[in-house]
């Protein structure tokens, strides 16, 4: 049977069929649009942007870091430049030590430079690369840059670097600084200020003056838009906002006479402290043991480390900053001058010194056996006699000397441009209610006012407060705040920023009372406990020697420092001005378990006045063993025209063992 086909039937089915072909069709179509249109129109410029960032990478400049120069120009911290091979972490593919050791055979890479490499990775997570080697040689670098192809995410990068020509001289002055570590970075990102202006940056102050001078020693950071392929290669540079470099630091300090003051010391430690007093332009801060502050730039490694943290000597202290002694007898000048403001004392009264003081039964005993006998006020500071000042402590009461020592500077930060600076301790009552919790304990007894009078007792006071005062002093009660750093400097226009400040206050002194303590003070070189350390001398000064306990004694021992542990032994301190007339620098010093003031202390002190008064060097010797003299031969004086000289004046001869009245 023939079977019809049903033809409009058919053509219905093709031609919906068609329909919904033609109808997907045009829905595609009309997405295709929609999504032009929302990309072209829509999101062009969002798109336009992200083009642009992907073809122009901004890459920040670095600026140059600040030199540090002393008063006189010398560098004392500087830059160079130098290769350096650093690894991406995060572009290596393959196992880190692996590529380490194929890097190796290229470039010598010591055990100490994976340490240090391993403990920047731990420390540094922020950072994109990371240094495995610092100073490449040329050689060095031209075998990496052939085989540059097989270490995806390890390069070469050009550097600046700081270097500390002056290696451990002013080491706790200058500072140093060290990569960006963790905290420094989180530090960076909470402020607003810091935050763009380190991008880039490796290196931080961070310790000294390159810590505190961070922000103008740094500079600004700026920027270049490079064009870059597909693969990342830089094409062109399209603009470039150059770095501004930082500041250049002129220091008041003349590093010619922190060097003689530094070999002064030797191997003792200890701190000196010397300021311009009508200034406050501090002239040498030595704080011994040093160290060398090249060891912190690139990431100090662990057998230095240990050597400078567990040293008994703890070199990494600055203690003409942060730490706090007794001032001993050295305290006496500024107690006299208490005596004479408060009324208590005159240039006349006198004491009958019997060679102790009694006070409810408890003997405080003088150095001198018998005692000085008669003393007024100009031989109690010359012939540093405890007992006159013992009477004069229990007069005042520990009260009316704190409030007669807080002006010059004693308990009270200086407000020097350091950080961590220490308080020190000037007690009185209310001090010691707030120190001790016990009802019992806050009691201040009388007694224990008593040894105040010749510095010992709660007195505790840094060496740069010790020298801030004799400044003070020397300065006619005329208060500069001591500062290190004397002028900022342009590194391009070499224009120079005075940052020295007006006096801070002026404390309220009969110029006849001052008068009559620098008198006294100046009567210590030439007759009194430091006259043989001064005989001699092409000026006039004023000093006192003061020594500080250690340990205490038990009740009826004598002193004996050949039966006691060296680390045990007294404190030698000394204070000074010179010239008397019109000072121009003033000095405190501690040698630490040096013993006397004039056995250990005042010696330093001659040789940093003879350098800064007159050119004069002490006389070393050189690798053969003969004698070597780096001073001007015109200002020089032998020993022995300093021997006729103090014959023809009738003072003891250098050398002589004449034994100092005390300390």
């Amino acid at each position: 049977m023939t079977e019809f086909k049903n033809t409009e039937r058919e053509l219905y089915f093709f031609r919906m069929r068609l329909m919904v072909v033609a109808g997907f069709i045009f829905f595609c179509f009309l997405a295709l649009v929609a999504r032009f249109v929302w990309l072209q129109v829509i999101k062009h410029e969002n798109y336009v942007t992200q083009a642009e960032d992907n073809r122009i990478s901004v890459v920040p400049v670095v600026p140059n870091r600040g030199l540090i120069l002393d008063r006189n120009g010398v560098v004392l911290a500087r830059n160079f430049s130098a290769y350096t091979l650093e690894i991406t972490p995060s572009k290596i593919n393959a196992d880190l030590d692996v590529v380490i050791d194929q890097l190796a055979q290229l470039v010598d890479i010591q055990p100490k430079h994976r340490k240090r490499f391993k403990k920047l990775l731990e420390d540094s997570k922020n950072f994109e690369s990371l240094p495995i080697r610092t100073r490449l040689t040329d050689e060095e670098v031209a075998r990496f840059t052939v085989q540059r192809f097989r270490f995806p995410g390890v390069d070469i990068q050009a550097r600046l670097f700081r270097q500390y020509p002056l290696s451990e001289t002013a080491s706790h002055v200058i500072g140093y600084i060290g990569r960006i570590s963790t905290a420094d970075a989180k530090r960076i990102d909470e402020s607003d200020d810091d935050f763009d202006n380190y991008n880039g940056t490796d290196y931080i102050g961070k310790a000294g003056l390159e810590k505190s001078y961070e922000k103008a020693l740094h500079g600004t950071t700026g920027s270049e838009d490079v064009e870059v392929s597909a693969s990342g290669r830089a094409v062109r540079t399209l603009s470039r906002s150059p770095a501004i470099a930082g500041s250049n630091l002129v220091l008041s300090i003349d590093i010619e006479l922190q060097k003689v003051i530094e070999e002064a010391f030797g191997d003792r430690r200890g701190a000196l402290v010397a300021i311009e007093p009508e200034t406050g332009d501090v002239l040498a801060f030595v704080s011994k043991p040093t160290f060398d502050p090249n060891l912190f730039v690139e990431g100090i490694d662990q057998a230095s480390w240990d050597a400078l943290n567990t040293s008994i000597d703890k070199p990494l202290i600055n203690r003409a900053l942060s730490s706090s002694y007794p001032p001993g007898s050295t305290y006496k000048p500024f107690m006299g001058l208490a005596g004479l403001e408060s009324g208590k004392r005159t240039a006349g009264f006198t004491i009958s010194d019997p060679g102790y003081f009694m006070l409810g039964g408890h003997r405080f005993n003088d150095d001198v056996v018998g005692g000085h006998g008669t003393v007024d006020l100009y031989k109690s500071i010359v012939e540093s006699c405890n007992t006159y000042y013992y009477m004069l402590a229990n007069e005042l009461g520990v009260d009316a000397i704190h409030d007669f020592m807080q002006p010059f500077g004693f308990g009270q930060k200086t407000g020097i441009d350091l950080e961590h600076e220490a308080v020190g301790v000037l007690p009185s009552t209310a001090w010691k209610r707030s120190i001790f919790k016990k009802p019992a304990q806050q009691k201040w007894f009388a007694g224990e006012t008593i040894s105040l009078g010749n510095g010992q007792g709660y007195n505790s006071y840094t060496p740069l407060q010790m020298a801030h005062a004799v400044a003070t002093l020397a300065n006619n009660g005329v208060v500069m705040r001591p500062h290190l750093v004397k002028m900022l400097e342009d590194p391009q226009t070499h224009v120079r920023t005075l940052m020295v400040s007006k006096e801070s206050y002026r404390i309220p002194l009969k110029q006849s009372n001052i008068d009559l303590i620098k008198q006294a003070m100046a009567g210590v070189t030439k007759e009194g406990t430091s006259r043989q350390v001064f005989a001699g001398a092409g000026y006039e000064s004023a000093g006192k020697t003061g020594t500080a306990q250690v340990i205490g004694m038990k009740k009826g021992e004598k002193y004996n420092a050949s039966k006691i542990a060296l680390r045990f032994r007294d404190h030698s301190l000394y204070t000074a001005f010179a010239p008397v007339d019109k000072p121009r620098i003033a000095i405190a010093i501690i040698v630490e378990n040096g013993g006397f003031g004039a056995e250990s202390a005042a010696p330093v002190v001659r040789k940093a006045l003879d350098y800064y008064l007159l050119g004069k060097r002490p006389v070393g010797k050189n690798s053969d063993g003969t004698p070597t003299d780096h001073s001007d031969p015109d200002l020089m004086q032998s020993e022995a025209e300093v021997t006729a000289r103090a014959e023809s004046e009738g003072g003891p001869q250098p050398g002589k063992t004449t034994p100092a009245p005390n300390d």
